[in-house]
């Protein structure tokens, strides 16, 4: 049953009627479904999820990215069920905490150390925080359109609307104290020219430089990461990278490991908690170690701490979750059934004379409705943003479920599912 097929039941109206009264306009976040699309998830499984109403729906949000095994994943399951008997909090060190640190250290190329947060907002906003304590600077260098969380220093130049000119900050939300405005600059990605010049002015003042490695779906220019490491490492400032997406998703070792390029510090949410609130800061251990509460009252202390960091049920589900990604053959293979799905929609996409380009990674990519080559945040303001909607809201009718601006591919999904999805797809497309 699908939205197109299946009217809304008489218990999702009214629950949806009792959001629109105790939610913020009705919804979680930022994203709102067209009022005669939106739905309530009852349950989900594996690749797909279901409302109030018995709709099914092939599932490509996956939580916003969490979900890379799938939904309810049986040995994630029996890890939690397992931890659930022996207590769901403590706020002190435990077991479930220390071997996911250990195992996050031997996987990712610039973890020596971790420290655990609840979310990939924090986790950004505390790695920015051990690199001004360790550099004893205030500035950061961030990129145009890169999405680092919803903290104040996070929320500039993400989405402009009119950007300014490099390297002016806008800030992105009400509320952010004007004053930060002096404290970030602004580069365009990929423009690794216009950072080394940036960088020659500014170097002195910076604290660190922080950079989603596959910018939300674009890919980084041969060499521009490298560059952008080189230079950082000229001037001795850390260079952060925003892993909270490509951890354990473009490899076992994330984008740093996929690219070969390694930061000082990096960022990570989503797959490492296994679908529970779980995050982390890793990096050198001379960086982080101004965590330790051994140095609190010197000028390199960072203070960070949070009631459910490092939350045994959370580190249980990423523990059993990362042992999953070990298996052989798990990455092919969804970089196959990715890939395939991706090459479908661009061969559609070619087929039926549609002017659009897909973009990004077998794993997370999207269409992008415009000729213009999407390298950074300035060429996506070219895309016919009413047309994707629209092509979104097309693909959930018939029971197909992908982000704004995202289509995320896990573990779970099957050719089946490429295959269903890819008809969807074309009479989304003709429509």
């Amino acid at each position: 049953m699908t939205p197109e097929t299946t009217p809304r039941s008489k218990d999702e109206a009214n629950l949806l009627e009792l959001a629109g009264q105790r939610l913020p306009g009705g919804v979680l976040g930022t994203a709102r479904q067209r009022d005669e699309l939106a739905f309530v998830v009852k349950r989900a499984q594996g690749a797909r999820l279901w409302d109030w109403s018995g709709r099914e729906y092939i599932d490509y949000l996956l939580g916003s990215g969490p979900m890379f095994l799938g939904h309810g994943h049986p040995a994630v399951t029996r890890a939690v069920t397992q931890q659930l008997a022996d207590g769901t909090t403590y706020f002190m060190v435990n077991e479930p905490a220390i071997r996911l640190a250990d195992e996050i250290c031997r996987a990712v190329p610039c973890a020596e150390q971790v420290r655990f947060t609840s979310t990939g907002s924090e986790a950004t906003f505390f790695a920015l925080r051990a690199a001004r304590a360790f550099r004893q600077r205030d500035k950061i260098l961030k990129f145009e359109g890169g999405y680092h969380g919803s903290h104040d220093y996070a929320l500039m130049s993400q989405t402009p609307k009119s950007p300014k000119a490099f390297p002016a900050p806008m800030p992105d939300s009400a509320g952010i104290p004007h004053v930060l405005e002096g404290e970030v600059l602004i580069a365009p990605y990929n423009d690794l020219p216009t950072v080394e010049a940036l960088l020659a002015v500014h170097a002195d003042s910076l604290a660190a430089v922080i950079v989603e490695p596959f910018q939300r779906v674009i890919p980084p220019r041969d060499g521009f990461l490298e560059g952008v490491r080189r230079l950082t490492q000229r001037y001795g400032i850390p260079l952060i990278f925003d892993e909270v997406v490509t951890g354990f998703r473009f490899a076992y070792g994330g984008a740093q490991e996929h690219y070969g390029v390694t930061p000082d510090l990096a960022s990570f949410g989503k797959i490492v908690g296994g679908g529970f609130p779980l995050a982390a800061v890793a990096g050198r251990a001379d960086i982080m170690q101004g965590f330790d509460p051994r140095s609190e009252g010197t000028s390199a202390f960072v203070s960070q701490v949070g009631t459910l960091n490092g939350n045994p049920v959370a580190a249980a589900a990423g523990l059993a979750s990362l042992a999953e990604l070990r298996k052989p053959g798990v990455y092919d293979r969804v970089r196959a059934i990715g890939g395939a799905l991706m090459t479908g929609l661009a061969d559609l996409v070619k087929k039926l004379g549609v002017t659009a380009q897909v973009v990004g990674h077998p794993t997370v990519f999207d269409v992008f409705f415009t000729d213009t080559p999407i390298l950074d945040y300035r060429a996506t303001l070219t895309n016919d943003q009413a047309k994707l909607k629209r092509f979104n809201e097309a693909c959930l009718r018939r029971g197909v479920l992908k982000g704004g601006s995202k289509i995320y591919v896990s573990c779970a999904h099957t050719e089946a599912d490429v295959e269903h999805t890819l008809a969807v797809f074309k009479a989304a497309l003709t429509a």
